[in-house]
């Protein structure tokens, strides 16, 4: 990006940061009276819920005990996962994909998607504290590449777990389900000794493939999650220092591409997907106001091992490896009215492709660096205004698969405004331009490709714009929120395939991706209990068009919807609550059926939950649920299944659904010791 354009985008967030310092400096006229605002910016960071986006939080865990990530979202409308084995489960966010989005575990960015056959992440829900999910105009700080927001993963640690002023403990976890859920069991170990802590955790999963609420078998859908995490800290004088290491694995036997139900086949070969993370971390436990430092190292890898494939000529053994090496200092100013953070971070990623099938090519690398500087200021007004903005430039180098490089500079800026204008209820408005650099979608599409593959000519970075806009309501047990969102994407790198075979296949930037609508949020709580919703509409196109339900970088969401209801019974030590999922059908322009698609029906899935902790052994907790309770035969929004594809006069596949798991119990039992 040329100067001229980077100085006018800098200077808007400028503007605001120092309208922000001035408007803190300007004294109240005596007796004015002022109502408390809404923490739409609150702890340094914005209030993700009240813009729009998704939190499940601890207790909504604890409530799920969920197995995957179709589990860990299913109370949320934003938030759609495709079904399937775990490793195959990709989350799209108001129907773009996670790689879209800024991806953090425990504040370590994760790689992107590796393709669309593999799901956006090898994330253990065993391990998990809470999630965050930004949707659309995110902050600086939330990292490099937030095109349409963030998702933070946080996962738990011996604080976390230890209570009544123990400094030693353990848990023990076992469940077992039916509908080839198998067995489930997870053991951990933390404590604090002196400035020391120390957390460990093993978490391993057993089963069967599962069937659909008309039990047919979905082939390749055993259970075979088992990950560690390892979290060693120690505090002095001020300082605290921690490192840690997660491992994630899904070791089985699946389908050649796991997100489709090919041919109905049934055919399953070894496959191992795998996420390792390596991080050591600095932070500062005694603050001043001018000094807040926090730093960070990490190295991750992420792997896709599919070995022992019987090659038919455009299939094979195939390995994906992506590394990442990378990090972070920053340092957070108090002030009267909020906080400003800056920094500086980078990241070094390596892509290999060891390719499959009968080509000229079988190696491929990619390599990217990026370094960024950013500041990010949130502040609350006693008149009831609140600001979150800040601005990022990033350096982005890209050396593409046949040593060619691409380098260019670019600048991204943000801002949140919010207003009380009456006690509880509040409007806000947000938008952002972010620079992503020069992007190329799914790596391992490098697979089967010969030495014909080029870099198209014009091919230039991408980039975001996102605008959001809404009310809240926050009354005493209740509140609400309606969010009206519009993200674009433009220039998106991806692997283009002509429809002519005698062309070559080239890297270059698509039509742009657009995603708007409204989501709608409301919980109830009466002490003992809560009660919420979410209701989604999104119109998802590219290129003006609306998009099919292809399982890639944008699906087709239109309306989507939750409702769940926990109730503690304090009498008999008891918890029980429910959960609704229901999606409409898609219809309109998206022409699923004309397009080769199976139609996309409207379905509704209930599930239950019951917990109970016996009175003399507060330490245990039995648990059963039920997914799918009435046993509805259906495959989650984001999924899809294709109709025969004719090539050249012949049945070249026809892609079944890949349903959803029919009705499915199970047992569990937790342990603190």
């Amino acid at each position: 990006m040329k100067l001229h354009h980077i100085i006018p985008l800098a200077g808007v967030s400028t503007l605001a940061l120092a309208t922000a310092l001035a408007a803190q400096e300007a004294a109240q006229p005596a007796g004015t009276i002022t109502l408390d605002p809404i923490t739409l910016v609150a702890n340094g960071k914005e209030n993700v819920e009240a813009t729009g986006g998704v939190a499940v939080s601890q207790e909504d865990i604890e409530a799920l005990q969920p197995a995957d990530v179709s589990d860990l979202f299913a109370r949320d409308s934003a938030i759609t996962v495709s079904g399937g084995a775990g490793p195959a489960k990709r989350i799209h966010v108001f129907g773009l994909e996670q790689s879209n989005l800024a991806v953090s575990v425990d504040g370590v960015p994760q790689g992107p998607t590796s393709w669309h056959h593999t799901g956006s992440n090898v994330i253990d829900p065993a391990f998990l504290k809470s999630v965050e999910v930004e949707a659309g105009a995110a902050a600086a700080d939330a990292g490099f590449g937030a095109a349409a927001g963030a998702v933070r993963y946080e996962t738990v640690g011996a604080k976390d777990l230890l209570t009544d002023g123990r400094s030693q403990g353990g848990r023990v976890g076992l469940s077992w389900g039916t509908n080839g859920r198998g067995w489930s069991g997870s053991l951990a170990g933390y404590g604090i000794y002196g400035g020391f802590d120390w957390f460990a955790m093993v978490h391993g999963t057993h089963g069967k493939n599962y069937k659909n609420g008309a039990g047919y078998e979905i082939a390749g859908t055993e259970p075979g999650a088992a990950g560690a995490l390892v979290k060693l800290g120690y505090e002095a004088e001020g300082h605290r220092l921690e490192l840690a290491f997660d491992h994630s694995q899904d070791d089985g036997d699946r389908t050649t591409k796991m997100n489709m139900d090919l041919n109905a086949d049934k055919l399953v070969y070894p496959l191992k997907v795998t996420r390792d993370s390596l991080s050591l971390k600095y932070s500062s436990t005694a603050p001043t106001d001018a000094w807040d430092p926090a730093a960070k190292l990490y190295i991750t890898e992420n792997k896709y091992d599919r070995p022992n494939y019987v090659p038919d000529g455009t299939n094979g053994d195939m390995k994906l490896k992506n590394r990442t090496i990378g990090g972070e200092f920053k340092n957070t100013y108090t002030l009267g009215a909020g906080k400003i953070t800056s920094g500086i971070d980078w990241a070094y990623n390596d892509y290999d492709v060891d390719n499959y099938g009968d080509t000229d090519h079988r190696y491929w690398t990619m390599e990217t660096m990026q370094i960024g500087a950013y500041v990010q200021g949130r502040f609350e007004f006693d008149n009831g205004i609140d600001l979150s903005t800040g601005a990022r430039v990033d350096n982005y180098r890209f050396t593409d698969f046949n040593g060619g490089r691409h380098s260019d500079t670019g600048a991204s800026v943000n801002g949140t405004l919010s207003y009380e204008f009456a006690q509880g209820y509040e409007v806000f408005a947000g938008a952002s331009h972010t620079w992503l650099g020069y992007r190329f979608g799914e790596y391992a599409l490098l697979h089967a490709r010969g030495s014909n593959l080029y870099v198209a000519d014009e091919y230039k970075a991408s980039s975001a714009r996102n605008i959001k806009l809404g009310l809240n309501a926050n009354q005493d047990n209740w509140t609400g929120n309606l969010t009206f969102f519009d993200t674009r994407l433009k220039n998106m790198g991806e692997f283009i395939f002509p429809e002519v075979e005698t062309e070559a296949p080239y890297l270059g930037n698509v039509d742009e991706y657009r995603s708007r609508g409204f989501t709608l949020q409301g919980t109830y709580s009466w002490g003992s209990g809560r009660v919420g919703g979410s209701f989604t509409k999104a119109n998802v196109s590219q290129g003006g068009i609306d998009v099919l339900p292809g399982g890639g970088a944008a699906v087709p969401v239109g309306k989507v919807a939750t409702l769940f209801v926990d109730q503690e019974l304090a009498q008999y030590n008891a918890k029980v609550g429910a959960s609704l999922e229901w999606a409409d059908k898609l219809k309109g322009n998206y022409n699923t059926t004309d397009g080769g698609f199976y139609d996309e029906s409207s379905y509704t899935v209930v599930n239950l939950y019951g917990e109970w902790r016996p009175e003399s052994y507060q330490n245990v907790v039995l648990r059963l649920g039920v997914d799918n309770v009435f046993d509805r035969t259906y495959y989650e929004r984001s999924s899809y299944g294709e109709r025969d594809v004719i090539r050249g006069g012949a049945l070249a596949r026809d892609i079944n659904p890949l349903y959803a798991p029919g009705r499915t119990v199970t047992l569990g039992l937790k342990l603190d010791f």
